[in-house]
């Protein structure tokens, strides 16, 4: 199974680049992040021609989470089960041939003070609790993909002194990530990229991709049964690169793993 993420930045803005890129690298998976918009944005005739099927948990303007497969899906299941953090479409899961792919947003968190912050931190508290409360870490194959808006190294920002103690980067946010990895998730990308310096997000503002002002905050986590299958993990950097599109590229890059199962 190839497996990807990618936070497009706008599918309608960058549908001509999502189809390019299915059409290049095929998928059996594709997680997309921050649709900004509701279903009758989504290319949904051009990707199915490809030959995926499409759940969508959609947002007016913000925010959007989809999964596409070229397999069928079933189990279906958006948010995170709480009325108020589920105001904003952030998380949506399926089954994928034994597999459960749950793909997330996760808050940005805006500012140390203000009340987009404390939201994040409750979002992520609660995803553990969905982990806890529907799956069983060693039994269960699971694949938690998204933008998590967390750097949890410092190896994983080209410049950590610029992001250190933000919300991407602090103490609380990073002990957070760690509490959900602690259901029993691993992270499947850093044992490819040991020594760092691999990112999948770049500030349009100072030109950071040209600079190289890199963070890794785009994540693929998995519990044993799946991980221990992984047998590659690349971010595709040309397609932050590259402005070959009607649109220009978004600020993240896709990740993409490979399991042998």
């Amino acid at each position: 199974m190839k497996l990807a993420t990618w936070n497009i930045n706008s599918v309608k803005a960058r549908g001509d680049r999502l189809v390019a890129w299915l059409t290049q690298h095929r998928p059996d998976v594709l997680c997309l992040q921050e649709l900004k918009g509701l279903e009758d944005t989504f290319p949904s005739v051009e990707v199915s021609a490809l030959g995926y099927h499409i759940a969508l948990n959609a947002q007016k303007t913000y925010n959007g989470v989809a999964i596409l497969s070229l397999d069928p899906m079933s189990d279906i299941q958006l948010g995170l089960g709480d009325a108020e953090l589920d105001e904003q479409a952030r998380l949506i899961s399926a089954r994928i041939r034994g597999v459960t792919v749950m793909c997330a947003y996760f808050p940005n968190g805006g500012a140390l003070d203000s009340d987009k912050y404390p939201y994040k931190l409750a979002w992520m508290a609660r995803l553990r609790s969905v982990l806890d409360e529907r799956f069983d870490a060693q039994r269960d194959a699971l694949a938690l993909c998204g933008d998590f808006n967390v750097a949890l190294y410092d190896d994983d920002m080209a410049r950590p002194e610029e992001w250190l103690n933000g919300v991407l980067a602090n103490e609380e946010v990073r002990a957070a990530l760690r509490h959900i990895a602690g259901f029993g998730l691993s992270d499947v990308v850093r044992p490819f990229h040991p020594d760092g310096g691999v990112y999948s997000w770049w500030d349009y503002r100072g030109r950071g991709f040209e600079r190289g002002n890199g963070l890794r905050i785009d994540h693929v986590y998995c519990t044993p049964r799946l991980s221990a299958s992984c047998v590659g993990a690349m971010v595709d950097r040309r397609e932050r690169a590259i402005d070959e599109a009607k649109s220009g590229p978004s600020d993240h890059a896709p990740v993409v793993v490979e399991f042998d199962a």
